[in-house]
This record gives C-alpha cells, sequence and structure tokens, in this order.
C-alpha cells in the first residue's frame, strides 16, 4: 500500500516551515538521545533514552510496529528551512488494533527547541488526515488521543485538530497516575472527509 509507505507533510504556515513526516531511521539515533535530555519530554514520555544504544532500540521498536502493521511511527522534520532542514522536532504514532476495529490511538511529542510552533497540531492532523485514507477501507471510523487531565498541551493541540472530549478516564497507575481525558476524532470532523 503505496500511501502507507509514503511520508507525510505538513504545509508551512507564515510563522513556521513545512513539516515532512517519514519512517524513523537508525541514523536518528543521536539526535534522540539529545531530545530526551528535556525533563518535561521525559515525564510526559514512558521512554528513557539515555544513549545511542537505548535509542537504536526503540527505533528498531518503532520499525517493527511498521512491520506487522500496528503501529505507524514518524519522525517529525522540518522541511525547506535552509540549514534546519531536516532537523528533528518531534514524533507522531498511530496505533491499530486488530484489522478492521473501527479506532484507532494517536500520540505524539515536540521537541523542546519546537514547542510553541505548532509542531504538534500540524504534524497530528496530517496523521489524522493519513490515516482515515489509508485504513478507510479496513473500517477505521475514530482515532482517539488520550493524555492525563494536567497536560493542558495536549489538551489544546486536541481542540486545535477538532478532537471532541469524550470521556473523562480514572488514574490507571503507574503508567497513567491521574485522571486523563479521552479526546475523539470521528469520521465526518475533517472538511475533506465531507
Amino acid at each position: 500500500m503505496d500511501e502507507i509507505s509514503a511520508p507525510l507533510e505538513a504545509a508551512a504556515t507564515p510563522l513556521a516551515p513545512a513539516l515532512l513526516l517519514r519512517r524513523w531511521s537508525l541514523a536518528d539515533a543521536a539526535g534522540l538521545v539529545e531530545l530526551y535530555q528535556d525533563s518535561a519530554l521525559r515525564r510526559w514520555t514512558s521512554a528513557a533514552l539515555d544513549d545511542e544504544a537505548g535509542a537504536m532500540r526503540w527505533v528498531r521498536g518503532r520499525q517493527k510496529g511498521w512491520r506487522a502493521g500496528n503501529r505507524f511511527s514518524f519522525a517529525v522534520v522540518e522541511s525547506g528551512t535552509p540549514g534546519r532542514s531536516g532537523e528533528l522536532v518531534g514524533h507522531v504514532v498511530l496505533k491499530r488494533g486488530a484489522p478492521g476495529a473501527p479506532s484507532a490511538e494517536v500520540g505524539y511529542w515536540t521537541a523542546a527547541h519546537a514547542r510553541g510552533r505548532g509542531v504538534a497540531p500540524r504534524a497530528l492532523q496530517a496523521l489524522t488526515e493519513w490515516a482515515i485514507t489509508a485504513f478507510a477501507g479496513e473500517g477505521l471510523e475514530r482515532v482517539e488521543l488520550l493524555h492525563q487531565v494536567d497536560n493542558g498541551a495536549s489538551c489544546r493541540v486536541a481542540q486545535k485538530c477538532r478532537y471532541e472530549l469524550t470521556t473523562l478516564l480514572p488514574a490507571a497507575p503507574p503508567a497513567f497516575p491521574l485522571e486523563g481525558h479521552r479526546h475523539t476524532w470521528a469520521r465526518g470532523f475533517l472538511a475533506t472527509d465531507s
């Protein structure tokens, strides 16, 4: 399926360059270690990438998800900016359950140096549009975004991408120590889907 392997794009804005969403590669390991020095990123993610060997294992895990067809992870890089083109600025992932399942889950993070530039909403929007198109024939009807209630930035990203707050979730330690939100995007919400 060509639309699954092709990179995705998010257009430039007046204040930010275009984004390219591509598969992770082992060449990204050193950059990942650098990005994971950020305490905020470490707080909201379950991975602890302290060295290149750990980062390479993480990338191999993302590649395994692609081969299995159940976890589609994209490195988010800036595109078309001289001197910064190809710079890692984030990550987005679509997690699919069993083939034909009506829902999938998304996740994302943004590098510290790229926060406040609209990276997460633009990358999430590109991922959502891709998922609904790529898996249209497999019954995908909704995409869910889960976050802890104290992660206000994720709530704002969800709202910008028209993911509606649908459920308050109970705490589920250790992975989800506080209550959370489930935001849902359902088929028909996107302008391109009407």
